[in-house]
């Protein structure tokens, strides 16, 4: 399952690119839009990044009843830190990887500048990302601000790749640093050297692929996670 990233869809250069160069390698590969972008229904000023994870539940739901259990959780950028946080509830899941993630949630309201005073005082405002306007709630900031990520990631209790460009002009390169210390053993870590944040380059977005089928192929074949039966509770809601 591929999670793209904060405002993108399922069809961004980086989702596709990725996607098809993971099946070209033998994988099947689920994109999906996370509520109120591309072609999914729903407003997205009502969403939030724990709906960003319920998305991610419902789509797994999705893949294991019309196909197979989801393995492997690949996510870029915002969609990074949601499969870091939507792992510990899919216990078929083998294995995860990240590219170009933040550590926390909490950091894509940098994206809003100087109108998240606004947000904070109106309880909402209209902000420009990557060329387009989105309406942002309150409720979003209370809710990226309240997420137990560090946690998450402490326990994820599944092999963790984290692919990251050192020259990452949105999220910087010391977000990977804290995921990586974060994360329990087996980690590793990629420098994705020279790309940019969103792998608009098609050589970028080839080479993260071979490497992510080349390390998967390592964890997707064995055993299930020895947790396998343990089920945490509920998504948290601000």
């Amino acid at each position: 399952m591929f999670a793209h990233c904060f405002t993108c869809n399922k069809d961004s250069s980086a989702a596709t690119r990725v996607s098809r160069a993971l099946a070209l390698h033998g994988f099947g590969v689920l994109r999906f839009d996370f509520t109120g972008l591309g072609g999914s229904g729903g407003d997205f000023a009502n969403t939030n990044f724990s709906s960003n994870i319920e998305d991610l539940l419902h789509a797994a739901t999705y893949l294991r009843d019309s196909f197979t259990d989801p393995v492997l959780l690949i996510g870029h950028s915002l969609g990074g830190a949601a499969v870091l946080a939507a792992a510990g509830y899919l216990p078929e899941v083998r294995a995860v990887a990240t590219i170009g993630a933040p550590a926390n949630p909490a950091h894509v309201s940098r994206l809003f500048g100087d109108r998240r005073a606004e947000i904070e005082r109106a309880g909402q405002a209209e902000v420009r990302i990557g060329g387009r306007t989105f309406r942002i709630r309150r409720q979003f900031l209370d809710d990226i601000a309240m997420q137990p990520q560090a946690e998450r990631i402490a326990r994820l209790r599944r092999p963790l790749l984290v692919m990251h460009s050192p020259t990452d002009e949105i999220v910087d390169v010391d977000n990977a640093r804290h995921i990586f210390d974060t994360a329990r053993h087996p980690k590793s870590f990629i420098s994705i050297d020279g790309a940019d944040h969103l792998l608009s380059r098609r050589r970028d977005a080839e080479f993260v692929a071979s490497l992510l089928a080349a390390w998967a192929e390592r964890y997707i074949e064995g055993p299930a996670p020895s947790d396998s039966r343990k089920q945490p509770g509920p998504v948290p809601r601000p």
